[in-house]
């Protein structure tokens, strides 16, 4: 694959990464439920920090699309990820099942390492030097 088409890919994918987490913070401020049915006990202002994590998410999201901001925007996000995965935990330990979501228990285990996953796509996408469109 050539360099130009590897940074087409990665350019549609820092897009898709960008709107995607764009959309679950619009999630966060506009139905917050099952968001607070995740949160661990230990943790205080549940409401408050559904609201902070969504805007995180949004600005996060926009950063990434942004040249300027995009560094700032994935080292945000990465540190995000860190700090919502014990809620994350915690739907996985209590077996904790929010919205449509079918109620097996491996589901909830297997979302844990896909936070790897999602951090490792940032990373790429907002961190790992290339060019691409508006750099």
């Amino acid at each position: 694959m050539s360099f130009a088409k590897i940074n087409l890919a990665i350019n549609i994918l820092r897009v898709a990464v960008g709107l995607g987490f764009v959309g679950i913070g619009l999630l966060h401020l506009a139905s917050p439920e099952p968001f607070l049915q995740i949160m661990p006990e230990a943790l205080p202002w549940h409401l408050a920090l559904v609201y902070v994590s969504g805007a995180a998410e949004i600005l996060g999201g926009i950063g990434l699309l942004v040249p300027k901001t995009r560094r700032a925007a994935a080292w945000g996000l990465l540190l995000l990820l860190l700090a919502v995965f014990p809620a994350n935990i915690n739907m996985a330990v209590n077996e904790i099942y929010v919205g449509g979501m079918p109620h097996e228990p491996w589901l909830l285990w297997a979302r844990l390492p896909m936070q790897l996953v999602g951090a490792a796509v940032v990373y790429r996408v907002g961190l790992h030097h290339s060019q691409s469109i508006g750099d």
